[in-house]
């Protein structure tokens, strides 16, 4: 039997999986690590948090699973985009992440449209200037830090760390490099342009590959230290969103999926590029060799509900520790009890700004509506609600693009939940289903690596043996008549709000 590795290397945790080669979970261990916020709207996490992360689930997951080490196969890569590592020449990180949340780099777009047209950036990057992502942290390291900058030799993604520490090879592929705003997307390469305008030396980048490819076989001393074999593949991988579309069997057009994790996702499968001349929604290249995606994207989704289950629910957590239960099913089991739209109660979850539609890093989040009959239970189905309706922005500038998507996967933690489901569902008016599998970026670098190894011819064909759905959820056209009155109002908020954040921002 031949067995492959899936690495995500998330925002909260990394989990590593154990796959056989028809998609059986055969060990699965996941190691959590801290985020850092040195000041308000700023994100950091420390790359060897994330190394120390994989080199233990690699080796524990081995010897959990007690697969003879030359059966293992391949290994493939998912990670949070958007990160910037900076390695001196030496391959030694020279300050923490700045992570894909992190709203420092305002000033830094602003440049970035000064020594460019903002048309020229989406022609090119296939999206706006955008603070979240990585060329704008360059520039900001570059003017605030410029002894750090001097010192840099390596710009790698979180996930293209993980590879450089597995094999030392400097690479990434076109799926997570979209995300740096440095990539022709179109081309699938790094633009020439760019890096000349940004004055970026391209060296400093890794090759980039297409995601199914191999880029490398592992080190000796890891190999050694993990328990695998010299002779493992590792393939390019792909970003977390790009790797859950393959995880859920989203690989073919009129296929989407929306995601529910620390951010929120609605991400659409497409054989051609096709781009938002408005920036609104993210085309990136896909993990499917020759095809692309477009994704709106909710800053603040799962982020959402766990801030408000950390800060305020500690009732909860020490119930679900007596019971033996998760605790958001005890908070999925109170909020059912509360009616579609919370009693008139909204929440805005710009906790850590917002990329789709308003591209705004300063807008933060707000609870409207606040009454003297809410409960606690009213604020957490309010959230979710919440998040929901900024996901429903994201599949309407979809469906306005012409990206028809005739079936909606749900995954992610969120996506476990049947309420927020349903939620989903009667937003955006169609049936939404869950798959069978639940280790969607894992499965998805997994399947990766199976046809990089040549396990599998394809991707499609490997999700089409591996891949198979699990529950639906019906709309209800009475509880979505009136999701789209609280939506309309829901939008209307943030219009409303829109020079207040900015006062807020300068007090």
């Amino acid at each position: 039997m031949n067995y492959l590795i899936g690495i995500d290397v998330g925002t909260s945790a990394t989990k590593t999986v154990l796959f056989d080669e028809n998609g059986q979970i055969k060990g699965s261990v996941s190691c959590e690590y801290p985020l850092y916020q040195p000041e308000n709207g700023w994100a950091e996490q420390k790359a060897e948090d994330w190394r120390d992360a994989v080199l233990k689930t690699l080796k524990e997951v081995m010897e959990l699973s007690g697969v003879p080490a030359e059966e293992v196969k391949g290994i493939g890569i998912s990670g949070q985009m958007h990160g910037l590592v900076m390695l001196d020449e030496q391959g030694e990180v020279l300050r923490p992440s700045i992570i894909w949340c992190d709203q420092r780099t305002g000033e830094e777009v602003e440049d970035m449209l000064r020594i460019m047209p903002r048309e020229r950036w989406i022609q090119i990057t296939a999206n706006p200037p955008l603070t979240g992502w990585t060329a704008a942290k360059i520039l900001w390291v570059r003017k605030h830090e410029p002894e750090i900058y001097a010192r840099c030799r390596h710009i790698l993604l979180p996930k293209d760390y993980i590879r450089y520490i597995l094999t030392g090879v400097f690479a990434t592929e076109v799926s997570d490099a979209s995300g740096m705003q440095l990539l022709d997307v179109p081309g699938r390469c790094w633009s020439d342009e760019v890096l000349e305008k940004l004055e970026i030396p391209k060296e400093w980048l890794g090759t980039v590959y297409e995601s199914c490819q191999v880029t490398g076989t592992l080190l000796p001393e890891i190999a050694e230290q993990t328990g695998l074999s010299t002779e493992v593949k590792v393939v390019g991988g792909a970003g977390d969103n790009a790797a859950a579309a393959v995880g859920t069997g989203v690989v073919r057009d009129g296929s989407a999926f929306t995601t529910i994790g620390t951010s929120g996702v609605v991400f659409a499968h497409s054989s051609k590029v096709t781009i938002d001349p408005k920036g609104r929604v993210h085309t990136c290249c896909c993990a499917v060799p020759g095809a692309w995606h477009v994704m709106g994207v909710t800053q603040g989704a799962g982020l959402s509900l766990k801030w408000f289950k950390d800060q305020f629910c500690q009732d909860y957590v020490a119930e679900a520790k007596k019971q033996g239960v998760d605790v958001y099913d005890l908070i999925n089991r109170d909020i059912e009890k509360i009616p579609v739209g919370s009693d008139r109660l909204l929440y805005l979850p710009y906790l850590m700004g917002e990329r789709t539609p308003h591209l705004d890093p300063d807008c933060r989040g707000v609870f409207f509506g606040l009454s003297a009959i809410h409960t606690k239970a009213h604020l957490l189905r309010a959230v979710m609600e919440g998040v929901s309706y900024s996901l429903a922005d994201c599949n309407e500038i979809l469906k306005e693009m012409g990206v028809d998507v005739d079936q909606m996967m749900a995954c992610g933690g969120g996506g476990k939940s049947p309420i927020w489901r349903q939620m989903l569902s009667d937003l955006y008016q169609c049936q939404v289903k869950t798959v069978y599998q639940s280790e969607g970026p894992a499965l998805g670098v997994a399947i990766l690596a199976g046809v990089g190894c040549g396990i599998y011819e394809s991707v499609e064909s490997a999700c089409d043996r591996l891949i198979r759905e699990d529950r639906v959820s019906q709309p209800s056209a009475e509880d979505g008549a009136l999701y789209e009155k609280y939506h309309k109002l829901y939008q209307k908020l943030y219009t409303d709000l829109k020079d207040s954040y900015k006062l807020l921002a300068q007090l």
